[in-house]
């Protein structure tokens, strides 16, 4: 081929390359030595142009393996040499790669095939730009040739697959890297939308069309239907793509009432993207009648395959499907401005077919079951998903009215049923269709509940019927898989665990269900909650409750989704769909809400008699139990400025016209009424004190114990002010701060039970009390470990396990209680941590080979430090000052943290492992003694004798650098905890840093050279922000006549060889580098 690049070849040479790369590929199918035939493949691929050589192995070649090697070499060396590459040779190669595909579209070989075409996507690709309409004109005149059928179906497949790779390396999320700026693809990207997509979309149809009434009439599987399948495929790809350089009508009010909604949808488990091609699009997508022909087509083979339970999954079956979902997301200005009637129209038209793929629905889950294939039921659940995205829950529920008696919602309704039976009948693991279906339906349910304005009626009555059926078809057929597993001991009833975030995010969306229809679906509840507990007193210990409880668990759970919203860290309220509700209720003890708490609170009550305790609560029932309190609680229990809003006679007269107001104040009143709001509390302590000493062992119990139900009456101060007043509250504090009831909870648990029981100590109002408090909480560990330390046998007595363990105990309390320091309460606990210092100096000392021991004492002064900071004058802060430079200098000298490279490869993991936290815990430390404002006292501490921050800055790093390798780096905490202190540090201590020995620096220097080819953004700033203040202290230094940085030299690569550099060369050339060279896509 004229113009080929590599020069002249010698037939010899050609002939010896191609046996060594077929030798290579042979071993490394073997498995024989496959480090040498990499390195054979690898020297291909990185050779000075390598095209004849890899043209010939492609024409010659007897192996795939060998000629998909050739392809990609091909690409790799072109990419890389093109800006040496002619234009001719260019031209060339990318026609070479195509007529190769379209001569060998016979080949069996398809994976080499489809390698040649993506070479030939990336070339074109990569000319794009340069090439003028002319050229590209040229080379897809024969692909379109070949798409509409003119050379026979297997060069019309290859032709379509070829596009097809060419319109993915244009889509900027799955092109491939190129060296080149983002400016680059996005151009490119922009060209073939605006120039080439419609054109590309029109080929495939055309494609399709000329091939339908072959396969429609043909008895036999015919070449012509894999090029039907692949265009098909083509054009929902084309319909993926995100359009950006469209123009949009202006949404009209009438278009907005119509239904549909006007922005995206942001979906929890799936993609939702409006698929908006715009005006220029109508003519070939709604006005040509497309979306018709092409559901007539798969309706007609559909009923001509009627016999074959397996056609659904055959190709052509599957993409003709994929693109009628897709054609649901159509959105935007491709549809006339007639205020939503064509789109409107055209969802009915799509769904009128669908629903023949999921309806009837208990008849479709047999077939199923039966051996049947699933592929149409979800892709037909898949449909309506995307239905619901563009439509309100109203207009939604109408589209199924025009060709059935009933809505839409009804018929999801009866869809989700049979997904739960599915997936609740299940035996297979390898039956997933009720878990994908499942998925999709209650995605769909969300999207129609999950934002409606609580005034207006999101759906019909019959819909909120259909809910409310739905709701208790799911909750009795739970309940059925709860008592049928109740005696299993297998890992399958793990499927019922509180902590199990599939299980939590699906029980919020039956919730979702079960409050569109509050109404019937409260009181349903109430009545399983009253039979269960019915039949727990009528059996009186004479028969096995096993099964009763576990339905019980499962009813706590759903329930507490039912009655409470989930929000870390936020305020929560009663959900809007519960107020809103009842408004025919007049008393508050009539309220269905009211009703379900006090049943399951008084239920839960029980367990503090022991006797019924023992029969009935279980470990995982009280997790149930205390899982739902935490809710309840921080829920129900509403600040009484908000709950105290007393219900008058003149309001309960005007319940006819304002009963949803009425109901509302009921629900955030009803809980402190008759001082049941302390009594709850009362009992969510005593709960708590059960739950840590009794289940002694049950470590999720005691986790949500600890970190949710307790961490939630403390953490909202109108709960916690009651909270500190109670007897049951003082008497966990005594048995926290003297007993040893506590002390088998897990370290975590400590931490966690003392940092909520010492923020307690902020809602007692009287200052003087609340220093008591924290005295009597923390003042009896402080003075334990402060005896451990001063024993005269410690040294012998120290390695001990009981007592490393309760070193390590005490040290958990302490780091708990230092987390929890508040303004009211610093002073008490800085006094604390000041009595500890110098015992954890000689526990430091003394534990210098018990890596978890140093750890802890690390990790409590590095949130002393931080707790502390800001709160402390002058003096305190020299003798904090002081006390971490000790503690930095112990653990210097005795090389806590080195690592031995001589010991054995698992030892060193664990070292590593070791030391990757002693390290987090010390570049805190360093930061937070960094921090500005602990430096901003630095004027004040000039006493003789007090060591500047400055100093134990330098000490740090004297320890740190050393342990900090390119390695360890790669960890992203870490590595983000190391430059957070670097930008830090030299922006604070510039010249400390450029004091640093050579070998301290260049490592510093290493690792910002490191930072700034990190993929995480945040690091790669703080790098640019380190690399800024040296450049500045530099600029400052050299301007008053200093040398600043010209000492400190870098060793780099030259062109001949190693040669020295300056800073300043130095990461000019990096960034220029990353500027100029890097691929910023």
């Amino acid at each position: 081929m004229q113009g080929f690049p590599g020069g002249a070849p010698d037939p010899q040479q050609l002939q010896a390359t191609m046996v060594a790369i077929e030798q290579a590929c042979s071993l490394i199918q073997l498995h024989m030595n496959p480090s040498e035939a990499e390195k054979v493949i690898s020297s291909l691929h990185l050779s000075l142009m390598p095209y004849q050589a890899c043209r010939f192995i492609l024409e010659t070649s007897q192996m795939p393996n060998a000629r998909f090697q050739a392809a990609g070499a091909i690409g790799d060396a072109a990419i890389r040499e093109w800006g040496i590459l002619t234009d001719d040779n260019k031209r060339c190669l990318i026609l070479f790669c195509l007529n190769y595909v379209m001569e060998h579209a016979n080949s069996p070989d398809g994976y080499v095939q489809s390698k040649v075409s993506a070479v030939a996507a990336r070339l074109l690709k990569r000319g794009w730009v340069e090439f003028s309409d002319q050229e590209k004109a040229a080379i897809f005149f024969e692909v379109e040739q070949s798409i509409r059928g003119i050379h026979g179906p297997n060069r019309q497949f290859a032709a379509i697959n070829f596009l097809e790779t060419l319109v993915s390396e244009f889509s900027p999320s799955t092109a491939s890297a190129m060296g080149l700026p983002k400016e680059f693809h996005e151009q490119c990207e922009r060209s073939l939308e605006l120039h080439f997509l419609k054109d590309f979309y029109c080929w495939a149809q055309s494609a399709v069309f000329n091939t339908a009434d072959k396969i429609l009439n043909s008895n036999v599987t015919i070449p012509e239907e894999r090029a039907c399948s692949a265009a098909l495929r083509l054009m929902f790809q084309i319909l993926s793509w995100n359009f950006k350089h469209t123009v949009e009508h202006a949404s009209s009010d009438a278009k907005i009432n119509s239904g549909l909604r006007i922005d995206t949808i942001n979906l929890k488990k799936f993609e939702c993207s409006l698929v908006k091609p715009g005006s220029m699009w109508r003519d070939i997508l709604i006005s040509s009648g497309h979306t018709t022909w092409v559901l007539n087509f798969y309706t007609t083979l559909r009923q001509k395959y009627s016999y074959d339970t397996l056609w659904g999954d055959s190709p052509i079956a599957v993409s003709c499907r994929q693109l009628i979902v897709q054609l649901c997301s159509l959105a935007g200005s491709v549809f006339p401005n007639d205020n939503g009637d064509a789109q409107i129209k055209h969802l009915m038209m799509i769904l009128s077919a669908v629903v023949l793929w999921i309806e009837p629905p208990d008849v479709i889950a047999a077939s199923i079951r039966n051996g049947g294939s699933e592929s149409e039921f979800i892709d037909g659940c898949h449909a309506l998903l995307s239905m619901a995205s563009l439509t309100t829950g109203s207009l939604f529920d109408n589209l199924l009215k025009s060709i059935r008696h009933y809505g839409t919602i009804n018929l999801l309704s009866a869809l989700t049923s049979e997904a739960v039976k599915s997936v609740l009948d299940s035996q297979s693991e390898e039956e997933t269709w009720g878990v994908d279906s499942l998925d999709i339906l209650l995605e769909t349910w969300n999207v129609i509940l999950g934002d409606v304005d609580a005034d207006k009626s999101p759906i019909s009555v019959d819909g909120v019927l259909a809910a409310s059926s739905l709701f208790k078809i799911i909750v009795e057929s739970h309940l059925k898989a709860a008592a049928d597993s109740a005696f299993e001991d297998t890992d399958d009833t793990e499927y019922f665990h509180v902590s199990v975030s599939k299980r939590d995010e699906q029980l919020a969306l039956y919730a979702l269900i079960a409050r569109a229809a509050p109404d019937t679906t409260i009181p349903f509840l109430a009545q399983l909650f009253s039979e269960r507990f019915a039949r727990l007193h009528q059996r009186n210990g004479e028969s096995d409750p096993t099964q009763t409880l576990e339905e019980l668990y499962w009813l706590l759970l759903v329930t507490s989704h039912v009655l409470t919203d989930s929000g870390e860290g936020e305020t929560l309220l009663i959900p809007e769909a519960l107020q809103a509700g009842f408004s025919n209720v007049i008393e508050v003890a009539q309220h269905p809400v009211v009703a379900l708490s006090w049943s399951i609170i008084n239920f839960s009550r029980q367990c503090l008699d022991p006797g019924i305790r023992e029969k009935y609560f279980s470990p995982r029932l009280m997790e149930a139990v205390i899982w739902f309190l935490a809710r309840w609680v921080a829920t129900y229990l509403v600040p009484l400025d908000v709950s105290r809003g007393l219900v008058s006679r003149g309001e309960i007269d005007s319940i006819g016209t304002n009963g949803s107001q009425h109901s509302r104040k009921l629900l955030n009143s009803f809980a402190w009424e008759n001082n049941q709001g302390e009594l709850v509390l009362d009992f969510v302590v005593l709960i708590s004190m059960l739950a840590l000493t009794t289940y002694q062992g049950e470590s999720e119990l005691q986790t949500l114990t600890c970190q949710k139900l307790l961490a939630t009456v403390v953490r909202r101060k109108h709960t916690c002010t009651y909270l500190v007043q109670l007897d049951s509250w003082r008497d966990l504090t005594r048995a926290f701060a003297s007993g040893r009831s506590l002390l088998s909870l897990s370290g975590r648990l400590q931490r966690s039970l003392a940092e909520t029981l010492a923020c307690a100590a902020s809602c007692i109002k009287d200052p003087e009390a609340s220093a008591q408090y924290l005295r009597d909480l923390m003042g009896p560990i402080a003075g334990c470990l402060v005896e451990n330390a001063s024993r005269s046998d410690l040294k012998s007595v120290a390695q001990q396990a009981d007592v490393i363990y309760m070193v390590c105990c005490l040290l958990e309390r302490l780091r708990g209680a230092a987390r929890a320091a508040q303004p009211r309460t610093q002073k008490v606990l800085f006094e604390m941590g000041r009595t500890v210092m110098n015992p954890l100096l000689t526990l430091l000392e003394i534990y210098k080979n018990q890596s978890t021991v140093v750890y802890m004492i690390l990790k409590f002064v590095v949130d002393f430090v931080d707790g502390q900071a800001v709160f402390l004058d002058a003096k305190e802060t020299s003798a904090l000052v002081s006390f971490c430079l000790r503690l930095l200098q112990i653990y210097s000298s005795h090389n806590i943290g080195k690592v031995m490279l001589s010991v054995s490869s698992s030892l060193r993991s664990e070292s590593q492992a070791e030391k990757y936290k002693d390290l987090r815990a010390l570049l805190r430390l360093l930061t937070n003694i960094c921090s500005k404002d602990l430096v901003g006292f630095l004027s004040d501490c000039d006493g003789e004798g007090s060591p500047d921050i400055a100093e134990v800055i330098y000490v740090g790093l004297d320890i740190v650098t050393p342990l900090i390798s390119l390695d360890l780096l790669k960890y992203p905490k870490l590595s983000r905890d190391y430059f957070v202190l670097m930008s830090l540090l030299l922006e604070v201590y510039p010249e400390k840093v450029a004091h640093l020995n050579s070998d301290a620096f260049a490592r510093i220097i290493g690792s910002l050279d490191f930072g700034l080819r990190n993929q995480d953004t945040d690091v790669f700033e703080r790098c640019l922000t380190a690399v800024n203040a040296l450049a500045s202290y530099h600029f400052k230094e050299r301007l008053k006549g200093r040398g600043g940085l010209n000492s400190q030299l870098m060793e780099s690569e030259g062109s001949g060889g190693k040669v020295q550099e300056s800073i300043s060369s130095h990461f000019l050339r990096i960034l220029l580098q990353i500027l100029l060279f890097e691929d910023f896509r």
